[in-house]
């Protein structure tokens, strides 16, 4: 004697179960991976693009009470925007803080700015660049 088989014929009910929930797993996969390259490539581009100024410290000379900073700054011919610079003493602290613009109209400008610092500042470091 053979004993009946518990499974229901292939295809005629539909869909099972399991496959169901395997495409149900699958479109929200697509939907989360498109949504990460999206966000990756906002965020490219804000890094890449998005920043209409930059600049490098090129050099820097320090006294008890300011440090001369000499900036390259690289921008757009019509964009305007300033830069953040900031000197440390030798223990560590901050002993200047400071924003300089830039409104000419020239993609490149090289100028020695002068940081006010309330110590004699061992480091000149460039914070970082803003368009307006």
């Amino acid at each position: 004697m053979s004993t009946a088989s518990t499974q229901l014929p292939e295809g005629r009910y539909g869909p099972s179960a399991d496959e169901r929930a395997d495409r149900k797993l699958k479109v929200i996969g697509g939907v989360l991976g498109v949504a990460l390259l999206v966000l990756v490539g906002w965020f490219a581009y804000y890094y890449v693009g998005g920043n209409k100024i930059s600049a490098e410290v090129i050099t820097f000379s320090a006294s008890d009470s300011a440090v001369k900073v000499h900036l390259e700054v690289r921008k757009d011919t019509d964009a305007s925007g300033y830069c953040t610079l900031r000197s440390q003493s030798a223990d560590g602290g901050e002993v200047g803080r400071a924003d300089f613009r830039f409104d000419q109209h020239s993609s490149r400008i090289d100028k020695v700015v002068t940081l006010r610092t309330t110590a004699r500042g061992t480091t000149a470091e460039l914070l970082g660049c803003h368009a307006d």
